[in-house]
């Protein structure tokens, strides 16, 4: 089928459906726009949503839970998807949108060239048929003029009246009437057969070459739109593949949660390294109960000199040990003596690899300043190789600064790895005896035994002092109980020995020096550090409040 032949009489439904046509085809370009856009909107959003969930935190401080880090994979998974969206909609936009466009502008261009020639046919028919029609028309006025100039001679000729030269005038004036309308015939014959002519070459020429360019732009027109639909799949199925690596990486994610490791990560996070609270002594406050001869029951010895010891009420203990309740904030020290042990052997041996690292790159610094010293000292056009020492000595500095840190972090280490050891050792015997490990925490943090190695030793009591103060034949009364928190050696001469958990007497409070004053049940007086016991005032006595 052809436009041209079996159209020949449908310019103008022919330019309305060109027109159509390319409208089509921009409907089409603009949907693909909308759709781009969506794509473009579609993946800020994604990537807006990854950065709302993405952990802001150092990596330091990131859990290591494996349900955390498979949703972390799964954000970047979802990033990438949301990087393939955008992938798509510039795609989009350059390969189908674009394309489009720029076609549409051809087509235009196209068809108007097309519509503009046939109009340009349409009218040089036109202006042969007017000429044909002028010279008809002229040939029907000369043919009516002859008729009526022959009448004229007839009736003259026929007239006896009329007069020779009448009768010579109007023939004569038949004569050019006749002529006259002789031309007009050829003319009018000649521009018929140019009309016809024309008429045959416009609808059998003309028209159709220009119907068939405009069948042949509508049908590209119509290709292109195919190819387009196809380019607008492909976009999208160029990117299945990274797209479904993406979703396998998400389910992949999934599969790597595991719950055990999560609660290994748990212990491992917080562990303390201590062991639990052992069994709590009696505390017997029925020493000061007079008893007769004739009671049968058991008692306790009466205290020298005839003076009762002071009655205590163990239900007005107002605080508990952290290791139940909430642990006190204790200000972070150097040695990490702060934390407990397992945490505090952690962050040590973390801190070693990094300065171990910084090591690493400070000799690796060093080598490469050397050989640069070389190839000046060998090449002096090179460079001045003394111009390398300032830096060669700093650098030498600073190993030298991080090998002191290192030493420094692992005796620390080496000490709660010892600790750690012992305390082991002593499990099972503890066990057994019901008796608090010897190696709990001291007040500020640090697991150890030698109180010496404390980040704030208690103040040295003076032993004279002590002296003068034990030579009281009277001792004095009991203001109070308290609990030991932690063990203390009492190496020092005027303080005492006291275990964990070992309930005594107060009878002095502490004034300011860090130490109270205090009696054990078997008499034994003495000095602890306040901070090592947990301490309970009686209502009666100054103060009356509890201290930790």
């Amino acid at each position: 089928m052809s436009w041209g032949t079996d159209l020949w009489d449908q310019f103008e439904n022919l330019d309305k459906h060109s027109q159509w046509g390319i409208d089509f085809l921009e409907r089409y370009a603009k949907f693909v726009k909308e759709r781009l856009e969506i794509e473009q909107t579609y993946a800020k959003q994604l990537r807006s949503l990854v950065k709302k969930y993405c952990p802001k935190r150092p990596k330091d401080d990131e859990p290591r839970f494996t349900s955390c880090l498979s949703f972390y994979s799964i954000l970047n998974e979802l990033n990438d998807y949301a990087g393939q969206r955008e992938v798509v909609a510039e795609e989009m936009g350059h390969k189908v949108y674009g394309e489009l466009m720029r076609y549409s502008q051809d087509l235009k261009a196209e068809r108007k060239h097309h519509l503009q020639e046939g109009r340009k046919a349409q009218q040089y028919l036109d202006q042969c048929w007017k000429h044909m029609d002028n010279s008809k028309k002229k040939f029907e006025r000369e043919c009516k003029e002859a008729e009526k100039s022959q009448l004229i001679y007839e009736r003259l000729d026929n007239d006896i009246n009329a007069t020779k030269s009448e009768v010579e005038k109007a023939k004569s004036q038949l004569y050019l009437r006749q002529h006259m309308a002789e031309e007009s015939k050829n003319e009018y014959a000649a521009q018929l057969q140019n009309f016809n002519s024309e008429q045959w070459k416009h609808f059998n020429v003309a028209i159709p070459q220009i119907f068939k360019n405009l069948q042949d732009m509508d049908e590209r027109r119509t290709v292109k739109l195919g190819e387009m639909y196809r380019s607008f799949a492909e976009v999208e199925r160029r990117v299945i593949p990274i797209i479904s690596k993406c979703l396998e990486g998400m389910v992949t994610a999934a599969k790597n949660v595991n719950e055990r490791r999560d609660s290994g990560i748990v212990v491992e996070s917080f562990k303390s390294g201590f062991e639990p609270p052992g069994d709590f002594p009696f505390e017997d406050f029925s020493q000061n109960i007079q008893r007769t001869g004739s009671d049968g029951t058991i008692g306790t010895p009466k205290t020298e000199g005839g003076k009762p010891d002071p009655k205590h009420a163990v239900g007005r203990t107002k605080n508990k040990l952290w290791l139940f309740g909430k642990k006190p904030k204790a200000p972070t020290l150097e040695d990490l003596s702060h934390l407990p042990p397992e945490q505090r052997r952690k962050k040590l041996q973390q801190r070693i690899d990094e300065l171990n690292k910084e090591l690493q790159k400070e000799m690796d610094q060093r080598d490469a300043l050397n050989k640069m010293k070389d190839v000046y000292e060998k090449n002096p056009q090179m460079g001045d190789p003394g111009s390398l020492q300032p830096k060669i000595s700093e650098t030498i500095c600073n190993m030298e600064k991080l090998r002191s840190e290192i030493h420094k972090n692992e005796s620390w280490l080496a000490e709660v790895e010892g600790k750690h050891g012992s305390r082991s050792e002593r499990r099972s015997s503890a066990d057994v005896n019901h008796h608090a490990p010897h190696g709990r925490e001291s007040p500020e943090g640090s697991y150890t035994d030698d109180h010496s190695q404390e980040h704030r030793s208690p103040p040295q009591p003076d032993p004279h002092e002590f002296d003068d103060e034990f030579d009281d034949d009277d001792p004095l009364p009991a203001i109070g109980h308290c609990k030991a928190l932690y063990s203390f050696d009492g190496s020092n001469e005027g303080t005492l020995v006291m275990k964990e958990n070992e309930v005594l007497y107060v009878i002095e409070e502490d004034k300011g020096d860090g130490w109270t004053r205090v009696r054990k049940q078997g008499g034994e007086e003495g000095y602890v550090p306040t901070s090592y016991v947990e301490i309970t005032l009686e209502k009666n006595s100054k103060g009356a409040v509890t201290y930790i």
